[in-house]
């Protein structure tokens, strides 16, 4: 059943994935590399989109900070920004990836942060792809899922390379399911069920070159939880079978 707005009409939620708050605090820890912090920009892009699309929800499918642990420093004062001005605009529902473990703690009951094996919106089911979805989720229409930032490696003819990131969207196999949880196929997701996975909404993250050989997936139910996946620009252009790209 669809969640009603506080204008009393079909909620419409705005999804991302991967947002990586304090990714550079980050990176200068581990990896000893200075960047300016974007977390300005970061926040006004995706405001922007809040204010374009007119959404009562933001949901973001998992890793909306960067640390494993507790936020901290200027990773907390920037989640702590972000979430007072997403307040002004919409609810905020946060599906903790596997960089989340202290955001329950963190935000307290100021946001909405669900279990980690996901929740169910309407006909929605989201989860971040770190661990197995819940029962729950896979009995939606259409499975969200994040965590691996997919991207494809496009060249040219005089053999220049880019990086693209992409969303894959492809049917959902429900025996890969139906295997982990022990139960018949039929008992776990539609027939015509479909996976969607995000691209990483921060572009300085790493991610999964999925047209690439010999590149390894993160999530446990990835690559044969998607069949007959397919690749589409941030654009939406389709570019056909991700493996193939």
């Amino acid at each position: 059943m669809a969640r009603t707005s506080r204008r009393g009409f079909p909620e419409r939620s705005l999804v991302v994935a991967d947002y990586h708050a304090g990714i550079e605090a980050g990176l200068r820890y581990e990896r000893g590399v200075e960047l300016p912090s974007k977390a300005a920009v970061r926040r006004e892009r995706l405001l922007s989109l809040l204010d374009r699309t007119d959404a009562d929800r933001l949901v973001v499918l998992g890793d909306l900070g960067h640390r494993i642990g507790d936020p901290e420093g200027d990773e907390a004062e920037e989640l702590r920004d972000l979430a007072d001005a997403v307040a002004d605009r919409a609810e905020l529902t946060v599906v903790p990836g596997n960089h989340d473990g202290g955001l329950a703690a963190f935000f307290g009951d100021d946001v909405e942060v669900t279990d980690p094996a996901g929740v169910r919106l309407g006909d929605v089911g989201f989860c971040h792809g770190h661990t197995w979805p819940s029962r729950e989720v896979l009995a939606a229409d259409v499975v969200c899922s994040a965590h691996e930032h997919p991207a494809v490696r496009l060249e040219d003819e005089v053999g220049g390379a880019r990086k693209e990131r992409v969303w894959l969207r492809g049917a959902l196999a429900p025996e890969v399911f139906a295997e982990h949880y022990e139960v018949d196929p039929a008992e776990v997701t539609r027939a015509d069920a479909e996976l969607v996975v995000f691209p990483a909404f921060n572009d300085t993250s790493g991610g999964t070159w999925v047209n690439v050989p010999g590149q390894g997936f993160l999530s446990p139910f990835l690559p044969d939880g998607l069949a007959d996946g397919e690749a589409y620009l941030l654009d939406g252009t389709r570019l056909g079978d991700y493996r193939n790209v």
